[in-house]
């Protein structure tokens, strides 16, 4: 890191949750699992689609499973990666009202948004769970590999109740903690990146 350059605390290590007894091993569980399903995600994605340029390169046609193995693997990201925001503290927020509020205000608040978004999370983990039957009743399956198209989208429900599990952790660290949590491991604040020229 150069001499100006602002000291940002790296997330992406190992986890620690802030929660106490059981709920701290669930919260851990958890994350193993999320880092688990992004990192071989990612990879695999990679792999899969290099293979393909390079068969297409020297074969002169791609692998013919190739499009759907991405398909599969880009839905499994996007379902893993809405948890893993979610305890990084990462979503996006429009905090303009929320940031002139006093602390015990925001930390009322928080708890609230926290429970809500929890709340919304169940429910969406339930209707994609209720789509899984209703696509696994037609019996549809997918034309190259040939396995039944319910299959890719088990990582909906999975991601949504990931996702709900933390954002309902998340409100009891701010209900058992001083601080305002936006996660079990993440405090409310501003990282002060500002260096001088």
């Amino acid at each position: 890191m150069s001499e100006n350059s602002p000291d940002l605390e790296d997330d992406t290590g190992s986890f620690e949750s802030g929660l106490p007894g059981f709920l701290g091993t669930i919260d851990v569980f958890i994350s193993k699992l999320e880092a688990v399903m992004l990192a071989m995600g990612v990879i695999l994605m990679a792999v899969n689609t290099c293979s393909n340029v390079i068969a297409r390169f020297v074969f002169g046609e791609g692998f013919f499973f190739s499009g759907e193995i991405n398909r599969i693997l880009i839905i499994l990201i996007t379902f893993a990666g809405i948890g893993y925001a979610a305890r990084h503290g990462r979503h996006i927020r429009m905090s303009a009202i929320y940031d002139a509020f006093p602390p015990k205000a925001r930390k009322a608040l928080m708890i609230f948004i926290a429970l809500v978004t929890s709340v919304i999370m169940f429910f969406l983990c339930y209707h994609s769970y209720g789509y899984i039957e209703t696509l696994y009743s037609r019996g549809r399956i997918l034309p190259a590999l040939g396995f039944e198209i319910w299959w890719i989208y088990v990582w909906a429900p999975v991601g949504f109740a990931i996702t709900g599990i933390q954002y309902f952790l998340t409100a009891i660290k701010n209900l058992t903690s001083e601080d305002v949590y936006l996660s079990t491991g993440v405090v409310d604040g501003y990282a002060d990146t500002e260096s001088e020229v």
